[in-house]
């Protein structure tokens, strides 16, 4: 496995940034490289499962994310099955009048990536980690959040 950590300062309330990242289609447009999300089911205490499409050193892979632990507001946990194994953790701790949101990543690469891609391909997933909270604090800082359900 390989692990890429990050985190952000966003100036919005821990259950908002929780509540936004809840809602699977909500990730399309925050994620440079998720392509698609289908089958969505999202539970009342944010919960959810859907199936994914991803892109990934320009190869598309399919799979199915599952929330495997959730702490409503304050942390969540998704695993990915299929064409990424990979784990999220996801922590949001208030901080003034914001969130520190702490995103943890733990995932496998395919094969034929590997074999194309190689060093490149760390630098690469950790930039796309960038680019995922960069959109994500721009999105919940505008103020007004539109909450889609994944197809």
């Amino acid at each position: 496995m390989i692990g890429i950590t990050r985190s952000i300062a966003i100036r919005a309330p821990a259950e908002r940034v929780f509540a936004h990242l809840s809602e699977p289609g909500n990730l399309l447009e925050i994620w440079p490289s998720l392509v698609a999300v289908r089958n969505a089911e999202v539970g009342d205490d944010g919960r959810h499962a859907f199936d994914w499409t991803y892109r990934m050193a320009g190869l598309p892979f399919r799979g199915h994310c599952d929330t495997t632990a959730v702490v409503p507001g304050r942390s969540r946990e998704d695993h990915n099955s299929g064409g990424i194994p990979s784990t999220f953790r996801w922590r949001f701790d208030p901080a003034g009048d914001g969130t520190t949101v702490e995103l943890a990543i733990e995932y496998e690469v395919p094969g034929i990536v590997q074999i194309v891609a190689g060093a490149a391909l760390r630098a690469m997933n950790e930039r796309e980690a960038d680019t995922l909270l960069a959109n994500l604090k721009a999105r919940m800082e505008k103020g007004a959040v539109a909450v889609r359900r994944g197809g």
